[in-house]
């Protein structure tokens, strides 16, 4: 893993007692831009990045490819795959930052993201982008066809989660910028 981030957070916190976090989940429909944004995020922070895609076993792709939504009972495994290397990144020195979908809550609480050291990122945006995003992509394996039932299925996270919620109307550097500083300002 990288090496982790906010080093003079961490000193500050380790002090007051205060939990720094370790992990981030960016959190959205397909086509919202968690990848993207993940990524910028996990360069500015220099931790490790990791798509939440690609823990998903071959027999979910190729059901979603074939614009079949998961059952829950399909999702577990998953989920249960993603709150381990959740857990390894806690106990470990580095940073992870997820890029999830994450709809319901009862598939972050499944992953853990509720543990002291895991920050909720929601992206939020008008479906007709994301829509337009999704058609544009010829390299990923979700069709635009599930937008709809991704959208239906979406519980945004509530005030008990802490999320930072985060318009996509900005590059994927400027939302980066302002996720850092919305953890800044939560972990001082």
């Amino acid at each position: 893993m990288a090496a982790a981030g906010f080093p003079h957070l961490r000193k500050a916190c380790k002090e007051t007692k205060n939990v720094v976090t370790r992990v981030v989940v960016v959190m959205g429909v397909s086509g919202i831009g968690k990848t993207v944004v993940g990524q910028a995020l996990a360069d500015r922070l220099g931790w490790t990045f990791e798509d939440a895609d690609r823990f998903h076993p071959a027999a979910n792709v190729e059901q979603m490819s074939r614009g079949i939504a998961l059952s829950d009972t399909e999702r577990w495994p998953w989920l249960d795959a993603l709150a381990e290397v959740i857990s390894a990144t806690l106990a470990g020195d580095g940073g992870l930052v997820l890029a999830c979908s994450a709809l319901a809550r009862r598939y972050r609480d499944r992953m853990g993201v509720g543990r002291d050291g895991v920050r909720l990122v929601s992206l939020d945006g008008p479906p007709e982008l994301i829509r337009a995003r999704i058609s544009a992509r010829r390299d990923h394996f979700m069709p635009a066809s599930l937008l709809d039932s991704q959208l239906a299925a979406l519980e945004r996270p509530t005030p008990d989660e802490r999320p930072i919620v985060v318009g996509i109307d900005a590059t994927p550097d400027e939302i980066a910028t302002e996720i850092v500083t919305a953890l800044e300002r939560t972990d001082a």
